[in-house]
């Protein structure tokens, strides 16, 4: 029994050299659908930590050809995510996108985007610049600001954490000062105003679930993009779009989400639904 083709792949953008995974379906015929794979926040590989693997071994069982790759700074690819923007890894997953089109066992005009968390977000900007995508999925993907989305999570991270009455002061508390760390990142504050915050609040062990591993890179990233607004990439489509959420995601907001949503593509053409 033939068995898919899975090997190591380096292409660019630009300056930047980015690595990755391509598989290839063990049918035959040239003629292959195929999809990139685009992981989460931070510092995602190829297997996007543990989620792209199997998903990749079943779109691969399905006759799918599959892309993935370290984000830029990641395993085996060069440049740095904390200093690029939402555009730059836009830019990289449109990349790999014409890379796998490229293939000649794949179907070009049949290949599409799926972006897991942050990557949907990566993924709809990328989309939105082109006019040849034939779809998008987005899996858990926000349809709010980091900083909401930031917020909701460490928000059921602490109440699940810390349960009773004593413990809710605690989790106001400590959202409290979240919501001043984003004001202050609104102020373009530096990293030791932040970390100012952070001490004059006695550092409530919480935070950490948000704070542990911040440092002035990843501050200086994360307020760049804390209040960036996904809606007109969102209505800027020009493609189907499918998106997953999981009702009780702990990480993304999906009420908020689904209740954006409808105004944001109320007045858009059903093609882009």
């Amino acid at each position: 029994m033939e068995t898919a083709e899975v090997r190591d792949v380096v292409f660019v953008n630009g300056t930047v050299r980015l690595a990755g995974c391509l598989g290839l379906p063990a049918q035959a015929g040239p003629a292959r659908a195929g999809v990139v794979l685009v992981g989460g926040s931070g510092a995602a590989d190829r297997d996007n930590d543990t989620f792209f693997p199997p998903l990749r071994d079943h779109l691969l069982n399905a006759g799918t050809a599959v892309l993935s790759y370290d984000k830029r700074g990641v395993g085996a690819s060069s440049g740095d995510w904390r200093a690029a923007t939402l555009t730059d890894l836009a830019a990289d997953a449109s990349a790999a996108l014409d890379f796998l089109r490229s293939q000649p066992e794949v179907e070009a005009h049949s290949v599409g985007f799926f972006g897991h968390s942050e990557g949907g977000w990566v993924v709809l900007r990328a989309a939105t610049a082109r006019d040849d995508m034939p779809w998008v999925v987005t899996n858990s993907c926000p349809g709010v600001s980091p900083a909401v989305q930031e917020r909701h999570a460490l928000a059921h991270h602490l109440r699940d954490a810390h349960p009773g009455s004593q413990a809710d002061v605690d989790v106001e508390s400590t959202l409290a000062l979240y919501d001043r760390l984003i004001e202050a990142g609104r102020r373009d504050a530096d990293f030791a105003t932040a970390m100012h915050l952070v001490d004059a609040a006695g550092r409530p062990p919480g935070l950490a679930y948000y704070w542990a591993d911040m440092d002035e890179h990843l501050w200086t990233f994360l307020k760049r993009k804390q209040d960036r607004d996904p809606t007109p990439d969102l209505i800027g489509l020009r493609c189907p779009h499918l998106a997953f959420f999981g009702g009780q995601d702990p990480l993304v907001p999906v009420a908020s989400t689904y209740s954006a949503r409808p105004s944001a593509v109320r007045d858009a053409p059903a093609e882009r639904h």
